[in-house]
């Protein structure tokens, strides 16, 4: 019998999912071929910060997967080879090899889409000048880090300061260099967190010498031929190099006429993750998530989003009627900032107003351990916002914050959302106490506790 073809595009996240539970679930039985359009098989932009900080073994390492890694005869991994187009009609994508520069068809009986996003550049005069980074992909990572050991740049300007500017922000700081944060949002990490927390944040920021500047709108990059200063309508600030860390767009142009898309230019899915064309899936973030929480579709551009849908879509590939809708992710993320650590999941007060989601919060604050141990002996002061419905006290989102790093907690809240656990829930939830690590009622017990207005518990 001959073999279903199935064909990815794009190697990132998404992809390599799709291969894994190809190979798991349907074996010898499927041809596979996996188109990437770049040359390096796949950066996994996630890590940039670690490999700017020497915290891992090589650049080259720092990927989701080598192709080599799939030896099998029916998997076919194939590098600078752009997909141009997708034939419905003769079930054929147009694929143009880069190198040879050769254009051909192949044909799938299942296609799946994983185009992932592209950093965005700002449309501002100047945006062309040496010195103006991006902070995405394998190429790019190469000559930030050489820049963190350039001795002739001194200042930096990061423009952004989501999760990658934050990151770009704490490389350079530590290399030595004179760091400006610009962001045209009044908070740092706002989209993420809550004013509670990202007050604490920008605290720490300027402690570390990084200048904030936010509510900034970027107006030029200033310069001859290298770029010599950054013009917002506030001020100019001179610098050597710039990272411009100001988002993403989806890697959709190529599809626009095809596939369906909004207006913001990410894929149109149903509940089973199929495109308006038969037989063609989507994946991954040049997609809207299906959110939990939110009960709509979000942008969520994370590996783990990623990774499920790619596991739903190939376990639902060969049904004729999906058995059920993909269930859907509740987003969860984690970053340091210096010597602070935090991770948050579902909804804040910002995407939820996004979503036109109506919510309540909580805010505690207490110390990770018994009061009886001092802060300088491990037991520090730790944070947690809780976000939920008011009328069901269902928990749509929550966030943890402390030195220490409490980042784990962000696991136990996102299985709370994904289950749909009320306060009440997760005020009585069962977990283990230790001195040596915290309280008798543990951390997220205490969050949930106040929310409902009990009596506070001391120790």
């Amino acid at each position: 019998m001959e073999k279903s073809k199935v064909v990815i595009v794009g190697a990132s996240h998404g992809g390599h999912q799709s291969i894994l539970e190809l190979l798991s679930r349907y074996g010898q039985n499927v041809d596979i071929t996996l188109f990437e359009a770049g040359d390096f098989i796949s950066f996994m932009s996630c890590g940039m910060e670690l490999y700017l900080e020497d915290q891992v073994t090589d650049v080259n390492d720092v990927r989701n997967f080598r192709p080599e890694n799939f030896p099998q005869p029916n998997v076919h991994i194939l590098n600078n080879h752009e997909v141009k187009t997708i034939n419905a009609d003769t079930k054929t994508v147009t694929v143009t090899d880069k190198q040879k520069n050769e254009t051909k068809e192949y044909p799938y009986d299942k296609l799946i889409l994983s185009s992932g996003v592209k950093a965005k550049a700002l449309p501002v005069p100047g945006n062309d000048l040496e010195n103006v980074f991006l902070m995405r992909g394998y190429n790019w990572a190469k000559k930030i880090k050489a820049k963190l050991a350039d001795t002739s740049v001194k200042k930096v300007a990061v423009i952004g300061a989501g999760y990658i500017g934050i990151e770009a922000v704490e490389a350079f700081a530590k290399a030595g260099k004179e760091v400006v944060l610009l962001d045209a949002l009044e908070r740092p990490l706002g989209p993420y967190l809550d004013k509670e927390m990202t007050d604490i944040l920008t605290t720490q920021l300027e402690e570390k010498g990084v200048k904030v500047v936010t509510g900034a709108k970027i107006e030029a990059f200033v310069g001859d031929t290298k770029v010599e200063a950054v013009k917002t309508d506030q001020a100019e600030y001179p610098v050597e190099l710039v990272i411009q860390a100001a988002g993403v767009v989806a890697n959709t142009a190529w599809l626009k006429g095809i596939v369906d898309l909004d207006e913001h230019g990410w894929i149109v899915t149903d509940e089973y993750l199929r495109t308006n064309l038969p037989d063609v899936y989507a994946v991954g973030d040049a997609t809207l998530a299906y959110s939990i929480p939110a009960k709509t579709k979000l942008p969520i551009a994370l590996a783990t989003v990623a990774r499920r849908e790619a596991r739903y879509v190939v376990a639902h590939l060969f049904e004729d009627i999906p058995s059920e809708p993909f269930s859907g992710v509740v987003g969860s993320s984690a970053l340091s900032v210096f010597d602070y650590h935090f991770a948050t999941s579902g909804l804040n007060s910002f995407t939820a107003k996004k979503a036109g989601v109506t919510l309540s919060s909580a805010y505690y604050e207490d110390t990770l351990r018994p009061k009886y141990v001092p802060a300088k002996n491990g037991n520090p002061k730790v944070f947690v916002q809780l976000f939920f419905d008011k009328l069901t006290h269902q928990i749509l989102g929550g966030a943890v914050l402390s030195t220490y790093d409490v980042t784990a907690q962000g696991n136990v809240l996102a299985l709370a959302i994904q289950q749909k656990m009320t306060l009440e829930d997760l005020a009585k939830a069962d977990f283990f106490f230790q001195p040596g690590f915290d309280r008798q009622w543990s951390l997220l017990n205490l969050a949930a506790q106040q929310a409902l207005g009990e009596e506070a518990f001391v120790e």
